[in-house]
């Protein structure tokens, strides 16, 4: 395992955040609202990513460019551990461990996400819930950080307002879950605020406020002078 690596920012430039596995961008978002300058990638198009966009296999980009930016979120294609995954027996990589060892290698901060099922392979994962921040939705996700960085756990309010069906329309005062072939993408859209996202995106996305919230506090850590940032 490596430590983090000291660096210098120039002045003015916005620190750069990899995003990992990106899919459509729900977590770009939310580290470009922190104040990221964000770099996605993915091992296939994604002409609805809203930021800068590589396309390539996460962890040998990971492996020749990762050091070369400030922070490093990774989310591993939670398929082989979702609740999805179990009732259809699909075949998906699990890459948490290969993504980790990675990471590692890089010297700079990060943070691996990944859904309730993968959480026996995480380390003292952060749960992330919507009602944390206001969201009429609940969608917990799970947070490894690594690199000199760590998380808080935020306060978790209760879960009062019942959830619709997996994949079925939401009935009036219900939250929606939002994943598989779901209807009410219209909604979804809205309560992850993530309007430029189609069915396939949604299902699968962070909502921009976990990783918002994940991304001011990486700031801060940057922005320490043990990291030997300059301003």
């Amino acid at each position: 395992m490596t430590h983090p690596t000291p660096f210098r920012r120039a002045r003015g430039r916005r620190p750069r955040l990899l995003d990992l596995y990106c899919c459509q961008g729900g977590a770009a978002r939310g580290y470009a609202d922190a104040g990221f300058d964000v770099t996605g990638v993915d091992i296939a198009p994604q002409p609805r990513y809203p930021y800068r966009f590589v396309q390539a296999d996460a962890v040998a980009f990971l492996l020749q460019h990762g050091a070369a930016f400030d922070f490093i979120h990774a989310s591993p294609p939670c398929q082989h551990d979702s609740e999805c995954q179990r009732i259809r027996s699909n075949d998906h990589p699990d890459l948490i461990a290969p993504t980790r060892a990675a990471l590692e290698t890089t010297g700079r901060p990060w943070v691996i996400e990944n859904v309730r099922g993968a959480v026996p392979k995480l380390h003292a994962p952060v749960m992330l819930c919507g009602q944390m921040f206001r969201l009429e939705n609940y969608r917990h996700r799970y947070f490894e950080t690594g690199g000199g960085f760590r998380l808080d756990h935020p306060g978790h309010p209760p879960h009062q307002v019942p959830q619709a069906k997996m994949g079925r329309p939401v009935p009036p005062g219900h939250y929606g879950q939002f994943v598989g072939n779901f209807s009410g993408v219209p909604l979804a859209r809205r309560v992850l605020h993530v309007p430029w996202m189609n069915r396939d995106g949604i299902r699968e996305c962070i909502p921009p406020a976990y990783t918002e919230h994940i991304g001011t506090a990486a700031l801060a850590l940057l922005a320490a002078p043990s990291l030997g940032v300059a301003a």
